[in-house]
């Protein structure tokens, strides 16, 4: 093996992603007296956390103060179906409150109530008004203030660079091996701790809000490096993205739009959400189907619309509405804020005010005017509650001195997160991550970095560029999301799931013969061949996991078990990597719950 051209850097804590989980990290390790350097693929500010518009879930009680965390921990676990890790929910409950008070101490800006409180709106699957926001640019405001507090602590930015392998001293974490992606040079990072906050998988899926950067990464890095993913079957798909134009398909509709009392309708103008209420969200004792929109939580003072319903309940009846012909002309549904001009003066300000950027997102590229008429919208694939399998306490991974947080790390969640779990989660498992990163990296002496590990990770990533004849890999790539949308999306059956994981199969053996032209300078179709293996493994995670849970639970709906939930199955579900390279499936059986924890439950109904 000839001599690698690489530049090495040497850091105390690696992160790896900035978006609000990487960056609310990155300024924790800081403040232990460490060096942080952070990797991301993209340009700082070019995060998912932008895309979560509608809010921060928080239980500060400042539009209703019967919220606490216990009712947080409650709905949060009831929304997971109980596959949550308990710690994880109790800690999020209790410290988001927190976390929120101290990102508006660091120049946050939210919106506010008459007496100048953080105000909070109504959102999926919260019992009351729980999400703190700025309009419904919530995400974009968070990424603002971490990046403006964070940018002054010394900590090393890597934009436009992508991580292809991790590497390792023995059994513990050594640092990580990748390139820019502007010239393609090689660059190897030597850290004591890795923390991990690369997002999601939704570029495994034709349909999806995610950017193209959201390839899974993450979730593969660690697997290849002996990690566990948890509970890959849950794949989020949201209720409302665009479906109109097609250049625009996917992209988010936020949750506040019902949240500010936006409707869903059919083409015959019904609102099919009263249709299908569960048992468990029924007011019995309602008369009238749309009374006062009280049929949520029972609680005639909650005022909240069936719309409002867990995500993966929308989704479902969304595409119901579609399947039977009672979809919009794109092959979606109606989703109408414009009516409220019937109850509200000054409706149309309000709505500017409140949902300004999807005021301008269907103006400019719809044509649309969301205070006159009705938006169209279908299901996207937006966020993956698994990832990797972390401690509760720590978010370290089995891999020692590997750390998860955010979207790429499993557990807060089970099988369905909340609307605004996902802001909250970040600030929350990212400070966490960052505290117990820093603390790990200073109380272990420095990694060896083996040189064969640089020259194997040096050899796997120009193979595409040295292949003198190969498939395209944009081809792979399109077949790949055209198969997992088809196969493993919103609707499942055995068939359909075995299909895709035999399809994954042949995938895999063409894209080892992906080949890119040209050379490593400015070269997009080179990203997207090293990109398919990550997008392969998290692919096969969720088919192969989704296969083996016979059940329907959360965002897994499988039509072959349809209404059947099998307390039976109240395990987690893990895959690894074998010795010689294969996926290996685990069932593992759920922790029991502190007695306190399941009297909260039970309270709550």
């Amino acid at each position: 093996m000839g001599t690698i051209d690489y530049k090495t850097h040497e850091h105390d804590v690696l992160v790896i992603g900035a978006g609000g989980a990487g960056l609310r990290a990155a300024i924790e390790a800081s403040s232990g007296d460490v060096s942080v350097g952070v990797v991301c693929k993209s340009l700082l500010g070019k995060a998912h956390t932008v895309m979560a518009e509608g809010g921060v879930a928080a239980a500060m009680g400042n539009v209703d103060d019967r919220d606490n965390w216990r009712v947080h921990f409650a709905d949060t676990m009831r929304g997971g179906q109980y596959l949550n890790n308990w710690r994880m929910a109790q800690v999020h409950a209790q410290q988001a409150p927190d976390r929120v008070r101290e990102l508006e101490a660091w120049g946050a800006l939210f919106d506010r109530t008459k007496d100048g409180k953080i105000i909070q709106r109504n959102f999926g699957g919260h019992k009351y008004p729980r999400l703190a926001h700025v309009g419904d640019r919530t995400g974009l405001e968070m990424i603002r203030t971490l990046q403006d507090h964070g940018i002054h602590r010394g900590i090393d930015f890597y934009m436009e660079y992508t991580v292809v392998t991790l590497l390792k001293d023995g059994d513990r974490i050594a640092g990580a091996f990748g390139y820019d992606r502007e010239r393609g040079r090689f660059h190897v990072w030597k850290a004591k701790s890795v923390i991990l906050a690369t997002g999601g998988i939704g570029r495994a899926f034709k349909i999806t809000s995610n950017s193209w950067e959201y390839t899974g990464d993450g979730h593969a890095l660690a697997y290849k490096t002996g990690a566990a993913l948890k509970d890959m079957e849950f794949v989020q798909f949201h209720p409302t993205g665009m479906v109109w134009p097609p250049s625009v398909r996917g992209i988010l509709v936020t949750e506040g739009v019902r949240g500010e009392g936006g409707v869903l309708r059919n083409s015959e103008g019904k609102r099919f959400m009263f249709d299908d209420i569960p048992d468990l969200y029924k007011n019995q004792t309602a008369t009238d189907p749309e009374e006062g929109w009280r049929y949520v939580t029972g609680d005639k003072d909650a005022n909240r619309p069936p719309e409002l319903l867990t995500r993966d309940h929308v989704a479902r009846c969304i595409v119901r509405e579609i399947r039977e012909g009672r979809g919009s002309p794109h092959g979606g549904v109606y989703l109408d804020i414009a009516w409220i001009k019937e109850k509200m003066p000054k409706a149309e300000a309000h709505i500017k005010k409140k949902l300004p950027s999807m005021y301008h997102q269907f103006k400019e590229l719809a044509g649309v005017d969301i205070t006159k008429e009705a938006m169209e919208v279908g299901p996207t694939t937006h966020y993956v509650m698994g990832g990797v399998d972390v401690d509760g306490n720590t978010q370290m991974s089995a891999v020692p001195g590997l750390f998860a947080c955010g979207e790429v790390a499993a557990g807060l969640h089970g099988a369905n997160r909340l609307g605004g779990n996902s802001l909250s989660d970040l600030l929350v498992f990212g400070k966490l991550a960052g505290e117990h990163a820093s603390q790990w990296a200073k109380s272990h002496s420095a990694p060896t970095v083996d040189e064969s590990q640089i020259g194997d990770a040096h050899a796997a990533a120009l193979a595409p560029l040295d292949a003198n004849s190969g498939e395209n890999p944009y081809d792979i790539q399109h077949d790949l999301q055209e198969m997992m949308q088809d196969r493993a999306g919103i609707v499942r059956n055995e068939d359909d799931l075995a299909s895709a994981l035999d399809g994954l199969a042949k995938l895999r053996t063409r894209a080892g013969n992906a080949v890119a032209h040209g050379h490593r300078e400015f070269n997009p179709g080179w990203h997207t061949a090293l990109d398919l293996d990550n997008l392969l493994v998290v692919a096969e995670a969720v088919a192969r996991s989704a296969i083996d849970r016979r059940e329907s639970r959360g965002a897994h709906f499988r039509e072959d078990y349809e209404g059947k939930r099998d307390d039976h199955a109240s395990h987690n579900t893990t895959v690894s990597q074998s010795a010689d390279g294969s996926m290996t499936l685990e069932r593992r059986a759920i922790a029991p719950m502190p007695e306190e924890l399941s009297a909260i439950i039970e309270e709550m109904g």
